[in-house]
């Protein structure tokens, strides 16, 4: 069974040395073990897919209805964390209720793009949302944080439609990509990334090969 992806949860980051000595940073993933919940056709749903939930401990009430009623349809116990991946080919084998473990879809030196949803920052202001370097600080100054023009009066008497601004900041979807495995854990369900991923520890992530290698060094 070819499933390009995993669900899991970021555990944190720490390092680990490499066989020459140095080292190197790396994010620790609770990745799977996950479930087949539904196998989606071209035939049927127009496009080739899996939709995988991750296997933990949720109390039935946690579940609404409708996602009750989804899953009881393939025999599988309440999930809180379910996604779709995309499969590339319609020969690649899986059917509901499948397992899939980490030693089944990656292994070390494989690259991966981990998505999560980062911190949120809240209602942050032009400096630290967009990196304005603001005015002088001292000698009779009145320009310190502040953003400066949004637009003139003549032309175009308005300001333009994605104008940065202060306002809500983090809380949204981000994928890192291109990070490489440097450790699989199958006894454990871990997988070691290098680099840092997106989102607080105990969060949310999937895990999936990446869709495009970038023309780097290899690290």
């Amino acid at each position: 069974m070819a499933v390009p992806g995993l669900l899991g949860r970021k555990l944190g980051m720490s390092q680990v040395f490499a066989a020459d000595g140095s080292v190197v940073p790396v994010t620790v993933l609770k990745a799977g073990p996950c479930v087949v919940v539904q196998r989606k056709t071209a035939e049927n749903d127009g496009y080739e897919a899996v939709q995988l939930g991750l296997v933990e401990f949720v109390k039935p009430r946690r579940v609404n209805k409708p996602a009750t009623g989804h899953l009881k349809k393939s025999n599988i116990a309440p999930l809180r964390f379910l996604r779709e991946i995309r499969l590339g080919d319609a020969k690649e084998e899986a059917k509901a209720g499948d397992k899939v473990l980490v030693e089944q879809v990656f292994k070390t030196d494989d690259r991966v793009d981990v998505v999560g949803v980062s911190k949120g920052q809240g209602w942050s202001g032009f400096v630290k949302r967009h990196h304005f370097r603001g005015g002088a600080a001292s000698h009779g100054s009145m320009f310190h944080r502040a953003p400066g023009s949004i637009g003139a009066s003549s032309y175009p008497s308005r300001v333009w439609p994605g104008q940065r601004m202060a306002g809500q900041m983090g809380n949204a979807r981000v994928t890192a990509r291109n990070l490489r495995v440097v450790q699989v854990d199958s006894e454990d369900h871990l997988l070691l990334v290098r680099g840092a991923v997106p989102g607080a520890n105990g969060g949310y992530v999937l895990i999936r090969r990446t869709k495009k290698v970038a023309k780097r060094s290899k690290r």
